[in-house]
C-alpha cells in the first residue's frame, strides 16, 4: 500500500522521476501526466490498467507517495511479475527501479501550468451574482425612548442561515479580511456614528437605513468574490452563531496568515506575470478611474430622480388636501354672486378628489421607492466595488512598493557600514553582528520582492474582476426602464380614471377639455 512505502528508503531514482514530473507549483502529480508516464512503458494496456486501478489519486493528483507505489508496481510488471500489493509488500524493503529513462528527459511530460489557467478569472457576472445573496434586515433595540444600539439579522441565501450582527461584528470582520487579503479589491465599510448635535430624529432614521444599505452592498460584493466567498472567514461571520464572533474571526485568520503564506503560486507569482504587466496596470487604472467617475455622475442623476418623484408624492398629496380644504368650505355665497353660480356644486365634488390624488401620491412615493431600490442601489454597489479598487492600487503603490523601497535603502546603509568596517579595524563581534543583519536584511528584501509581484498577480486579477463586473450596467438599465414603464403605466391608470370624473365639475360638456 502506498502508505507502507517510507519515503526515506526509496531508490535516489524515484525522487529523481518525481522531481522531474510534479508540478511546478505543487507536491503532487497531474493524473494526466502520470498516465502519459505509464504510456511511454512497453507494458500490455490490460496490465497499465491494474496499476492505474491501485493508485489513489484525489482531485485528478497523485500524492508523492502514491507516485512511488505506482513506480514500484510499473517496475514489477516489466519483470513480467503481477503487479499486485501483495507481490509489492514482499519487496517494500528494497523497491524495484523501473525502466523509464533518464528523468531529465522525463521533464516534457509534465503539463505546464498554462498562464491563463491561473492568472485568468474563468468567471462571468452571473456566476458571481449567483455565489450567494445576503439580506440583511434591521432590528433595533431600544431602552425607553432612546436607540441602544442596532442589530442587523444576516441571512445568507448559500449556506440557508440566518445569524445576528452588530456593527462592532462588521468592523472586526472587515479588520481581518484586509489583512488576511490585503491584496485584493476589499471593500470598505460605511461610517459607524454620525456628527453630534448636527443631525434630527429623522435624518438619524435615515443615517442608520443608509448604514444598513451600505453594510448589504459590503456583505454581498464579498460574498460573491471568487476568493473571499470560499475563505473560512467569510463562511465564519455568516455562519456562526456563537456568543463571542469577533473572537472566532479572529482565531481564524490566526490559524491561516494573509493570503501569501498560503496561496500556492505566491512566490512563483512573477513567472505568470506579463512582460508588460506595468503598462497594462496604467491602462487599466486610467479607465477604471473614468468608468469611476462617469458611473458617480449617473448615481448622482439618479439619486436626484428618486427625490423628484418622492418630491412629486408629497406636492401630489398636498394638492389633494388642498382640493379637500376648499371643497371642505361651508360659508355660504355672498349676495352679490350669480344665482346661476356652480360654485356650490363644484364645491362638493372638489372634496371628493382628494382620494384619487392621495392613490396618485402613493403611486409617485412607490416609484421613488423602485428608482432607490432597483437604480441607485444597483449603481452604489458597482460603485463600492471601484472605490475599494482604486483603495486597493493605493495600497500596492504605499504600501508593497513603499516597505520594499524602504528595505533597499536599509540594505544600502547596512553594506556601507560594512565597507566601512572593513577599511576601520573594529571589533569582531560588532562587525559579525553587521553581517548577520545584513543577511537578515537580504531575507527580508527577498521576501519584500516576491510579495510584490505576488500583489501586482492580485491586482491582475482584480483588474479583471472590475470588468467582469461591467455588464452591470445592463441591469442598471433595465432596472431604469422597468421602473418608470410601470411608475407611468401606473400613474397614468389612475390619471385615466380621475379624468371622467370630471365631468361633473364642467357640467358634462366637453368632458375632456374643461373650458378656460
Amino acid at each position: 500500500m502506498a502508505g507502507e512505502i517510507n519515503e526515506g528508503s526509496v531508490p535516489a531514482y524515484y525522487r529523481e522521476v518525481y522531481e522531474a514530473i510534479r508540478c511546478r507549483t505543487d507536491e503532487r502529480v497531474q493524473v494526466e501526466v502520470f498516465q502519459r508516464l505509464l504510456q511511454r512503458t512497453d507494458i500490455s494496456k490490460p496490465v497499465l490498467g491494474q496499476i492505474a486501478e491501485q493508485v489513489d489519486s484525489t482531485d485528478g493528483f497523485l500524492s508523492k507517495l502514491s507516485l512511488y507505489k505506482a513506480l514500484a508496481l510499473i517496475a514489477l510488471a516489466q519483470q513480467g511479475k503481477q503487479p499486485s500489493p501483495k507481490l509489492l509488500e514482499n519487496c517494500i524493503q528494497e523497491l524495484p527501479k523501473p525502466q523509464l529513462g533518464e528523468p531529465r528527459e522525463l521533464n516534457a511530460l509534465r503539463m505546464q501550468p498554462a498562464q491563463e489557467d491561473v492568472l485568468t478569472m474563468s468567471q462571468t457576472l452571473d456566476k458571481l451574482l449567483g455565489r450567494d445573496t445576503v439580506q440583511l434586515e434591521l432590528i433595533p433595540e431600544k431602552k425607553g425612548l432612546f436607540l441602544k444600539h442596532v442589530e442587523y439579522q444576516v441571512t445568507s441565501q448559500r449556506f440557508k442561515i440566518s445569524v445576528y450582527r452588530r456593527y462592532s461584528d462588521f468592523d472586526v470582520f472587515h479588520e481581518v479580511l484586509l489583512q488576511r487579503f490585503a491584496y485584493r479589491v476589499v471593500p470598505a465599510l460605511p461610517p459607524k456614528r454620525m456628527l453630534k448635535g448636527v443631525l434630527t430624529s429623522v435624518s438619524e432614521r435615515e443615517f442608520i437605513e443608509c448604514r444598513r444599505r451600505a453594510l448589504g452592498r459590503f456583505i454581498n460584493l464579498v460574498a460573491r468574490h471568487p476568493f473571499f466567498s470560499v475563505d473560512e472567514l467569510v463562511k465564519t461571520f455568516l455562519t456562526f452563531s456563537g456568543s463571542d464572533v469577533q473572537s472566532k474571526l479572529r482565531d481564524a485568520y490566526k490559524k491561516t496568515g494573509d493570503e501569501f503564506m498560503t496561496n500556492r503560486i505566491a512566490t512563483l507569482a512573477k513567472e505568470y506575470l506579463p512582460a508588460d504587466i506595468q503598462a497594462q496596470f496604467s491602462t487599466s487604472r486610467e479607465l477604471i478611474r473614468n468608468i469611476h467617475n462617469s458611473f458617480q455622475k449617473l448615481r448622482d442623476r439618479a439619486e436626484k430622480m428618486a427625490e423628484r418623484s418622492k418630491e412629486n408624492a408629497t406636492d401630489l398629496l398636498m394638492f389633494g388636501r388642498e382640493l379637500s380644504t376648499l371643497g371642505s368650505d361651508g360659508s355660504s355665497l355672498p349676495s352679490l354672486a350669480s344665482s346661476q353660480s356652480t360654485w356650490g356644486t363644484l364645491r362638493q365634488s372638489l372634496k371628493s378628489l382628494s382620494v384619487e390624488f392621495a392613490v396618485l401620491s402613493d403611486k409617485a412615493a412607490q416609484q421613488g421607492r423602485r428608482e432607490e431600490d432597483d437604480v441607485v442601489e444597483k449603481l452604489n454597489i458597482f460603485l463600492d466595488l471601484l472605490q475599494s479598487y482604486r483603495d486597493l492600487c493605493e495600497r500596492h503603490e504605499k504600501g508593497v512598493l513603499h516597505e520594499h523601497q524602504k528595505a533597499l535603502h536599509k540594505y544600502g546603509m547596512m553594506k556601507r557600514q560594512m565597507m566601512s568596517a572593513s577599511v576601520q579595524p573594529k571589533e569582531q563581534a560588532s562587525v559579525e553582528q553587521l553581517e548577520s543583519r545584513i543577511v537578515q536584511q537580504e531575507n527580508a528584501i527577498q521576501t519584500m520582492e516576491l510579495r510584490n509581484y505576488f500583489s501586482l498577480f492580485c491586482l491582475h486579477q482584480e483588474t479583471q474582476l472590475i470588468f467582469i463586473y461591467l455588464p452591470i450596467t445592463s441591469h442598471i438599465l433595465g432596472a431604469f426602464v422597468n421602473s418608470q414603464v410601470q411608475g407611468h403605466r401606473e400613474m397614468g391608470a389612475v390619471w385615466n380614471e380621475l379624468q371622467p370624473k370630471l365631468g361633473c365639475l364642467f357640467g358634462g360638456n366637453n368632458r375632456s377639455k374643461p373650458p378656460i
